[in-house]
């Protein structure tokens, strides 16, 4: 193993290998504020489709990086914590002493796209931490998010390829996150890598399901032209299963993953969601991320007439990240006046930490879209879909007992000219890969009821022989940061199967 593939996975230079060297300012959490970068104001930032957050300045991330603890066990980097494990304390000592360089290699070690989960992770890291216990975490993502902006800034993200080749073919479908992580890891040990996407343009459902507002899609745009450079290949516009037999890929290459995703709508069951106007929440996000991107709104996956917010009432029904995104993406489009329906009960303002840390807590968030004006209706059930010729015109609803039972007599309606539901995916497409591959390939369904791929989490290999699966096609539905998790642990384990052993990180 060469010095470039040490430093590149994991084996940081600098004092922070000395495991007994104490946090650089002990103190820093008695002296120095929680603050986290601000955003732009409501009514500014919902006029257009960039990303809003005004960024801090190097010194006052060195601040917030001094706030880390020297706690005995630091539960930010796992398992409560961060999924790929990221080794927060040293990369906040390091920022702290203003070490850039290495924090940022320190970072790397683990995350191959800080730049994406520092803009678009829900950072449970700061739910474990231990100054969480009185509400005032270390800024994490803040600190991350930074971290991998300078990283930009000293030229640090520019390709490494590998400087011996092993002979070996892998091709990944799918490129979005979990695809991307695998496909760097296994080029950067020497592999060709092939990796095919449906759409126009890589990056998966991180392009175009998550608004630009969220995260500019020049951050996927800089990561392809360094895996490029580092010898992997992008084949767009290829629908594998579909354009191109999977017996095909199979048969040409020496291993393959399927990173697909989790994609099929979760059904809700309402009466009238066939009338016009009522939509599933992607096809209305993919179509406005196409036009920001400045291509056509037809999408491979979802082909639909224009869907557009303007001047009209807007019902969202579902609580989640993906009815937050259907919510700003409505304000940025001229709505005038956005409900959102949750069936769940109006969590506390405050958790019980003693009970919850530090795990994920039930507690009353408000995202930076809902914040944007949007009218929250909580323990209430969506009835029907109530229309006029054919249109929508209202959303009868009700509210529900702790068991989610209407309760009768409390039944109300809200004028709707548009309504989208976005209450979760329920696993992988049934076309294409999984319809050529028949019962060969194992599904499993999951506690949520969603169908995946199967493949166990020590090898990532399915009931078919060669294919690997990682990401939310296995896992079900979830964060950005763990299918960079999955697709690391994939590489590996196909780098394993390729070659009898592996050096990338586990």
């Amino acid at each position: 193993m060469n010095d470039a593939m040490r430093d590149r996975q994991g084996y940081v230079p600098g004092r922070m290998q000395d495991q007994e060297q104490a946090m650089g300012k002990v103190t820093g959490f008695l002296e120095i504020d929680r603050q986290v970068h601000k955003y732009q104001p409501a009514s500014d930032r919902i006029r257009h489709f960039r990303e809003f957050t005004l960024p801090m300045s190097d010194k006052e991330v060195e601040k917030q990086a001094a706030r880390c603890m020297d706690c005995g066990v630091p539960y930010c980097h796992g398992p409560t914590g961060c999924p790929v494990h990221n080794q927060i304390p040293d990369w906040n000592d390091l920022v702290y002493a203003g070490d850039w360089d290495n924090a940022i290699r320190n970072l790397h070690s683990t995350n191959n796209f800080p730049e994406w989960t520092g803009r678009i992770c829900p950072a449970p890291c700061e739910e474990a931490c231990t100054l969480n216990l009185e509400d005032i975490p270390v800024a994490i993502k803040t600190i991350e998010q930074a971290l991998a902006d300078k990283a930009y800034e000293l030229g640090y993200i520019r390709p490494y390829p590998a400087e011996r080749k092993t002979g070996r073919k892998v091709a990944i479908i799918g490129s979005g996150p979990a695809g991307m992580a695998a496909a760097q890891q296994l080029g950067r040990s020497g592999h060709e890598v092939h990796v095919y996407e449906r759409e126009s343009r890589p990056g998966g459902l991180m392009r175009y399901g998550i608004p630009d507002f969220k995260i500019e899609k020049h951050h996927i745009d800089r990561r392809v032209v360094q895996m490029s450079g580092e010898g992997v290949t992008f084949f767009c516009g290829v629908n594998v299963g579909v354009d191109k037999p999977m017996a095909e890929l199979l048969a040409e290459y020496d291993a393959v993953i399927y990173c697909g995703g989790s994609e099929v709508p979760r059904p809700a069951g309402i009466p009238g969601a066939d009338l016009r106007g009522v939509h599933d929440a992607m096809p209305y996000l993919v179509q406005q991320n196409r036009r920001v991107g400045g291509e056509d709104i037809q999408s491979v996956a979802w082909p639909a007439q224009p869907i557009l917010a303007g001047g009209k009432h807007v019902v969202v029904v579902g609580g989640g990240d993906t009815a937050s995104d259907c919510i700003g993406t409505a304000f940025r489009q001229g709505a005038v006046r956005v409900t959102q329906l949750d069936i769940r009960p109006q969590p506390p303002e405050r958790e019980d930490k003693l009970t919850v840390w530090p795990y994920w807590a039930t507690k009353m968030r408000t995202s930076s879209s809902q914040a944007e004006g949007v009218e929250r209706e909580f323990q209430v059930a969506t009835l029907e879909f109530v229309g006029e010729d054919g249109v929508l015109a209202a959303v009868k609803c009700c509210e529900v007992d702790e068991k989610r039972k209407p309760i009768e007599g409390t039944e109300f309606f809200i004028r709707a000219d548009l309504a989208f539901i976005a209450i979760g995916f329920a696993g992988a497409l049934p076309e294409g890969v999984v319809a050529e591959l028949g019962g060969t390939l194992k599904l499993d369904k999951d506690r949520r009821g969603s169908v995946n791929v199967a493949a166990n989490e020590r090898d990532y290999r399915t009931s078919v022989d060669k294919l690997f699966a990682a990401g939310d096609i296995r896992r079900g539905q979830s964060l950005v940061v763990w299918a960079i998790r999955e697709g690391r642990q994939a590489a590996r384990a196909v780098d394993e199967f390729l070659m009898g052993s592996s050096v990338l990180p586990s």
